[in-house]
């Protein structure tokens, strides 16, 4: 069991989702230390981390309930979204149950008519005269005669708080006949009744203390005595909770206590009617106990509520490097949204990291006019510090040093703002402007400006420049302690690489971090996922598929909440990739889709669009008209300007033009493509980048084999096999199969490359020689049609315990993706469901045959 009370501060995803694990961690104390540290990144997607943390609960061998009480304080859309993904994908072991006022904003209706939704409301919930007996005289000590109960039951509607606030005010009562007699009123005046009735009846002193401290969301002795200016809150608090008034501890050793959400509620607007002018002093002594024992957040939070927001500031203000070196942007903006322009106008340290949280959520012209508040006292005109009492007539600054750094700042947020809106130009003046303005301690500073110098330098395509910036940046954030997002520039680091034609390199940057991971003495780092999904591509080039599946998996058992905000965009595009090179595109096709849908945007260039890996599939398949399609919604054109930005969408372009000119035997489609690939290998080799220039070379050589001209094939062939031999490249040249083969063959006659070669027609004669899929012996006669490989492989698992989802696990495919390969199956063996499919597979001799890897061809 996994219990959790909320409350209105507990409406935001990161909080929420905190306590909810933290709330299943007792129930299964071995989960949940994954995902939290995932949402300890402000980017990451809250399904990244469910998926994590359901991967956990999916192995927990025992059932779990997990209780989420008062869910009706829960409003929030990214935490309902976020719940319906829970319940979507909810472990069979494990069941949730929300205790709510009201109906959750939540797919009531598709898991009511799945049977998957239990019911139990207001008449369920209910007391019967039976029940109300039980509760108020064995458990309570009344002795109500039985026409009382009755009478109270009715009134109450068997409501169970309601029954609770009368048994408290009939406790000491001589008159209970009468008390029961002149109770009436709806449900809501009852509970007014009944709560100032109980209210009442207690001690002046401990009414008030009630009050009071009801503007508290955590209640301790030392807080309480703060607030309300006397001691021995403690003991009232002992009290309290002795008599059951409403009281739930927050802790083993009760030392900490809420009350309960409903008496919460009503005390607090009891303090409003009662004493209005005390609600503010009351926030104010929260604000300065909190502040005094080192707790800032919850400090802000008391100073915005005591609308005292020039000290709300000055909190927020000395909050600033905590909050930045955490990543909480998203606390920040909030706290920064309550603070009154007039008075942000004035605070140029505010305004400036304002502008920042802004541009991270993408508001783009809110950052802009924050921006101009902060620069306004860099003039020389600009008033001094020191003016009258009352609202600020001139510049407030609390944290100086954060003060000195305004220039740098202000430049390195403009530097985010121009490569927001694609300004290369004012991006890399703007970050040059911050190496100027700081000294070379000021690493932090530094390192920013160097990450979006390398950002610019990658998005115009000179790799080289950006691979040196990025390598400052690296060392720099290294210095200044913020370790975790020195990841994020070994993944540029290694993309980078992987584009220059430098696997090695690439892959020795990706293990670097993983090492440094270990040398850090930590689990692991933010974006150690993104490395083994890094080392997964470069083992794939490499066509050892095995250990690329392994890293994803390891990327997988990480990544959830250990990887940056793109990781599952990247994982799942990555495992596309892998698929296809195994011969299923029906399966890479859906990971592509997952990928598209996952995909978050962020300063990194999107080099290699979702799209446009979808047409090469497309193409391969033979599915021209699709990829054509592609093509003319993107605007492409072989007489295009070439750039870095859209080389991978070119290079697809030239592989259509191809294929369409093999399919409708077109010469003028040939000679386009042969001239555009011309030129793109003009600016591949001049801006070095050598993996983009292989696979040109590559095309180039089938383009004119493909004219039946195997002279000219033979130097842009021997060019690309040069290049990429030390690299250990293999399966950006086997991929392109039987064409491939053949200039292999001609190479080796004339005893070119004699080992990478032979290596090169061993790894495609594998392929040659293997028997078709499901055609091999006699038995495959029987069939409608013969099953793929990967149909071979979903059948063999139809033929064991696992289902349809564990199925899907298995094979890291959705489960449409299974249904589409069973409903493939039972058609071509001719059931209509599983155990006839495996009856059949076990006629036919299906179920012993080996999986071997496949491969597809370039030309339809």
């Amino acid at each position: 069991m996994a219990w959790l009370s909320l409350d209105a501060s507990d409406n935001q995803p990161a909080p929420f989702w905190t306590y909810v694990i933290a709330a299943l961690q007792a129930a299964a104390p071995k989960i949940g230390a994954q995902a939290l540290s995932l949402l300890e990144s402000p980017q990451q997607p809250i399904q990244g981390v469910l998926a994590t943390l359901l991967n956990e609960l999916n192995a927990v061998p025992t059932g779990i309930v997990l209780v989420l009480d008062d869910y009706h304080v829960i409003d929030a859309p990214d935490i309902q979204d976020g719940m319906a993904f829970l319940l979507e994908h909810l472990p069979s072991q494990m069941h949730v149950v929300l205790a709510t006022r009201a109906d959750p904003a939540l797919p009531l209706a598709r898991l009511r008519g799945r049977g998957e939704l239990v019911e139990i409301r207001a008449a369920d919930l209910r007391f019967t005269p039976d029940e109300a007996a039980a509760y108020l005289n064995d458990m309570m000590g009344l002795d109500l005669t039985a026409p009382d109960i009755a009478a109270l039951e009715g009134r109450t509607e068997g409501w169970i708080a309601a029954l609770q606030l009368a048994a408290l005010s009939m406790q000491g009562r001589d008159d209970i006949g009468g008390f029961i007699a002149g109770f009436a009123g709806d449900d809501r005046y009852i509970v007014d009744y009944l709560v100032e009735e109980v209210l009442q009846r207690q001690p002046e002193d401990v009414r008030r203390f009630l009050l009071e401290t009801s503007i508290l969301d955590r209640l301790s002795g030392p807080l309480c005595d703060a607030v309300t200016g006397r001691n021995g809150g403690k003991a009232v608090l002992d009290a309290l909770d002795r008599g059951n008034l409403f009281l739930v501890p927050l802790d083993d050793r009760r030392r900490w206590y809420r009350y309960h959400h409903l008496f919460a509620d009503v005390l607090r607007a009891r303090l409003l009617d009662e004493l209005p002018d005390r609600v503010p002093e009351l926030h104010r002594r929260a604000t300065e106990w909190y502040e005094q024992n080192g707790e800032r957040s919850e400090a802000v939070s008391h100073a915005l509520a005591a609308e005292d927001f020039e000290r709300a500031a000055d909190l927020i203000e000395l909050a600033v490097p905590a909050v930045r070196q955490g990543r909480q942007e998203a606390t920040m903006r909030r706290w920064l949204g309550a603070i009154p322009d007039e008075l942000l106008a004035f605070r140029p340290v505010l305004s400036v990291h304002y502008a920042g949280t802004l541009l991270i959520s993408g508001q783009l012209d809110g950052a802009e006019a924050r921006l101009r508040d902060a620069e306004r006292w860099l003039s020389p005109t600009a008033k001094g510090r020191d003016g009258p009492p009352g609202p600020p007539t001139a510049m407030v600054v609390v944290d100086e040093e954060e003060f000195r750094r305004l220039p740098a700042s202000i430049a390195i947020y403009r530097a985010a703002q121009a490569q927001a809106i694609g300004d290369l130009v004012n991006a890399v003046d703007y970050a040059r402007q911050v190496l100027d303005l700081v000294g070379e301690d000021d690493h932090l500073l530094r390192g920013a400006a160097a990450g979006f110098l390398g950002l610019a330098y990658w998005t115009r395509g000179d790799l080289e420049a950006a691979h040196g910036s990025w390598a400052d940046c690296m060392a720099s954030l290294q210095k200044a302690g913020h370790i975790s997002d020195m990841t994020g520039c070994a993944i540029a680091m290694g993309d980078i690489r992987r584009t220059q034609g430098r696997l090695r390199d690439a892959m020795s940057t990706y293990e670097h971090v993983l090492q440094l991971t270990t040398e850090q003495g930590t689990h692991a780092l933010r974006g150690a996922a993104d490395m083994h999904v890094g080392m997964s591509e470069v083992l794939r080039e490499q066509n050892d598929l095995d250990a690329a599946r392994q890293h994803l998996q390891s990327s997988r058992d990480l990544g959830e909440h250990l990887g940056l905000a793109q990781n599952p965009y990247r994982w799942c595009a990555a495992m596309a990739r892998i698929r296809e090179a195994e011969g299923d595109p029906v399966a890479a096709l859906d990971l592509l889709d997952e990928a598209e849908r996952l995909y978050v945007s962020d300063y990194f260039p999107n080099v290699r669009p979702i799209a446009a890996q979808k047409a090469r599939l497309w193409i391969v398949a033979g599915r021209l008209d699709e990829a054509l399609g592609w093509a003319r919604e993107a605007g492409l054109s072989a007489k295009d300007d070439l750039s870095y930005l859209h080389e991978f969408e070119h290079i697809t372009h030239a592989r259509l033009l191809l294929a369409q000119s093999v399919r409708d035997r077109a010469g003028e489609s040939m000679q386009q493509a042969k001239e555009f690939l011309e030129r793109l290998m003009e600016a591949a080799e001049a801006g070095g980048r050598s993996g983009s220039l292989i696979e040109i070379l590559l095309l180039l050589a089938l383009a004119h084999q493909a004219r039946g001209d195997l002279p000219a094939a033979r130097p842009p062939l021997e060019r690309a096999l040069s290049l990429a031999e030390p690299e250990g490249y293999l399966r950006i040249v086997v991929g392109e199969g039987d064409p491939m083969a053949v200039l292999l063959r001609d190479a080796a006659k004339r005893g070119f490359a004699p080992p990478y070669v032979a290596r090169l027609l061993s790894v495609l004669g594998e392929v040659e020689d293997r028997p078709p899929a499901a055609s091999a012996g006699q038995t495959d006669q029987a069939l409608i049609e013969p099953l793929s490989e990967r149909e071979l492989e979903v059948l063999r698992l139809l033929a064991s315990d696992l289902d349809g989802p564990d199925i899907a696990r298995e094979l890291v495919v959705s489960l449409n993706t299974i249904r589409t390969h069973t409903k493939n199956i039972y058609a071509k063996l001719g059931v209509h469901d599983r155990r006839a499919a495996v009856r059949r597979a076990a006629d036919l001799d299906l179920l012993s045959r080996t999986r071997r890897g496949t491969t597809p061809a370039f030309l339809p």
